[in-house]
């Protein structure tokens, strides 16, 4: 069985990371990836894609990446379900990040932090 996703976005927002319980860093972005076709108005969508990233990768990818930051992921598909405070099964799709790239320079606030 082959799971493997590759993606190349543009971060939605700025990376929000926590600690689970046990410590582990755990971020979650969003990617915004442009499809390769146009519709039937000529006009090209977007699909905004969750992902995972967990420990080393989770601390680097909020330190050093913001909103609209140019990022490649590559991970595997997960799909997880959850019982809401309605008593509804809710289901999620997400991409589990192996390992975050870093396509873009750095945001100037973090080169001047480092100033």
């Amino acid at each position: 069985m082959i799971n493997q996703i590759i993606l190349v976005g543009r971060l939605t927002k700025d990376p929000e990371i926590r600690y689970t319980a046990d410590g582990a860093p755990v971020a979650n972005i969003t990617l915004a990836v442009s499809r390769s076709f146009r519709n039937a108005a000529g006009e090209i969508e977007t699909d905004f894609v969750n992902c995972t990233v967990w420990r080393r990768t989770a601390e680097n990818t909020a330190n050093y990446c913001r909103k609209g930051s140019i990022v490649g992921v590559t991970g595997r598909l997960q799909t997880r379900s959850y019982e809401n405070a309605e008593k509804t099964r809710v289901y999620v799709t997400e991409v589990v990040a192996d390992s975050v790239r870093f396509m873009s320079s750095k945001p100037r606030e973090l080169v001047e932090q480092e100033s």
